[in-house]
């Protein structure tokens, strides 16, 4: 009984959550189309016509991209869940290995490996298609290639002694074990903020020293201004890859260190480049980061108890098309179900977490303004946008579920309003 409950809630969340993606698009593509003939009155000095027409045109493309990818999805989920294809793996690997921890990971890693293949096809139409017909794509497939074989790799080396580690604390220290799998993944995450600067990110791209002493001198000053430490100031070879610049700070304690995307310091003057820095440092000061962590911790927290609860009841696995393993263990199973059928029932939700976001954003641009000339972070954003083919005319309701970030317009209105721009 509760399994045919359980299932049929499933599928009801399922579909609303897919209807709504569908709707959310829909809405955005008329959005952007409608205003795509005329740029906003407070751009147009700024951004030209055939700039404003590329970037609606852009996030069109991209939007009904999503739409045949969240499509595609669904039906991989099914496949996975109600229509027996995690059963059928596990069954596969089972007659192979036999019950026990080798089953157990490799059902982890097999599902990885052909969830990743089916994905595979969209990856590639992302990169190759839609970002080179706009003229953002820099890489090549060798790279794409050398890129997913190194990324598989790392992931192998960190990711599966984290999975055994959880895996036997799930198996072995009774009920309480998603509190101390919660220790673990906050420790690892932790580390990972430590090690990721200096061991991960140049597995994959190369970081040299920033050369621009004047640059150099204004951002040492800024640093100083607002009491930051940073171990260095990095230049990332992004244009490898893609033509989309950024600016960001990673690390953790004294391991900080600040990046900026080669593509950023060639469309940006100093000042501007400095103004977007303290946007990005006003995160660190106004301790967003650490809150955002702190939400962070307590959502996995949450979770992993549910987890902890649900992994021990029949109609979760049989409710989503699995037959659990009768006196074995099926923690992986559970990790499996869980995660992919926790998006379908937290989507809508998105615009809940969107909203302390955009808050934080507000928060970091009234930080950057009282620290650096904020028409220079205005001019910044200006040409970000330009240069990413950002829509400056979102749908309202779409952008709350999928943007992080307020809209551009109403970004550059709230520093105007405020009297520093």
């Amino acid at each position: 009984m509760l399994s045919s409950a359980f299932s049929v809630l499933f599928v009801v969340f399922l579909l609303l959550t897919l209807g709504l993606r569908y709707w959310l698009a829909r809405r955005h593509i008329r959005h952007v189309l409608r205003h795509r003939d005329q740029v906003p009155a407070e751009f147009a000095a700024k951004i030209p016509l055939s700039a404003h027409q590329k970037a609606a045109d852009y996030t069109v493309a991209k939007t009904r991209f999503g739409l045949w990818a969240a499509l595609w999805n669904t039906l991989v989920l099914t496949g996975f869940t109600l229509l027996g294809g995690l059963q059928a793996l596990s069954t596969a690997l089972l007659h192979a290995t036999g019950p026990g921890m080798v089953h157990q990971i490799l059902l982890i890693v097999a599902f990885a490996i052909v969830s990743g293949a089916l994905d595979l096809p969209f990856s590639y139409y992302r990169q190759f298609v839609l970002e080179e017909r706009f003229g953002f794509n820099k890489m090549t497939v060798g790279l794409w290639i050398a890129d997913a074989v190194k990324g598989g790799l790392v992931g192998a080396v960190i990711g599966l002694p984290l999975l055994w580690v959880v895996l036997t604390l799930m198996d072995r220290t009774g009920a309480l074990w998603w509190l101390y799998a919660w220790l673990v993944w906050s420790g690892f995450q932790l580390l990972m903020m430590v090690l990721y600067p200096t061991v991960i990110a140049p597995i994959f791209n190369k970081f040299t020293p920033l050369t621009d002493d004047k640059l150099k001198h204004r951002i040492e000053g800024l640093m100083t201004r607002v009491g930051f430490a940073a171990k260095g100031l990095f230049v990332m070879d992004g244009s490898k890859r893609s033509a989309h610049g950024n600016a960001y700070f990673s690390g953790f304690g004294s391991n900080k260190r600040i990046v900026f995307f080669d593509t950023l310091l060639s469309r940006l003057a100093p000042e501007e480049i400095e103004a977007v820095l303290a946007h990005e440092l006003g995160h660190f000061k106004l301790k967003h980061i650490i809150k955002r962590i702190g939400v962070l911790f307590a959502l996995s927290l949450a979770f992993l108890a549910l987890l902890g609860w649900l992994k021990t009841q029949v109609w979760f696995y049989t409710g989503l098309g699995v037959l659990p393993l009768l006196g074995q263990s099926n923690d992986a199973m559970a990790l499996l179900l869980f995660t992919l059928v926790l998006p379908v029932f937290t989507f809508p939700f998105s615009p809940l977490t969107s909203i302390t976001s955009r808050k934080h954003e507000f928060e970091a641009d009234a930080f950057a303004a009282s620290h650096s000339d904020a028409r220079d972070l205005v001019s910044a954003l200006v040409k970000m946008y330009e240069d990413n083919a950002a829509t400056l005319t979102p749908d309202p309701i779409h952008s709350a579920f999928y943007d992080s970030h307020p809209p551009a317009s109403v970004r550059i209105r709230h520093l105007r309003l405020a009297g520093v721009a």
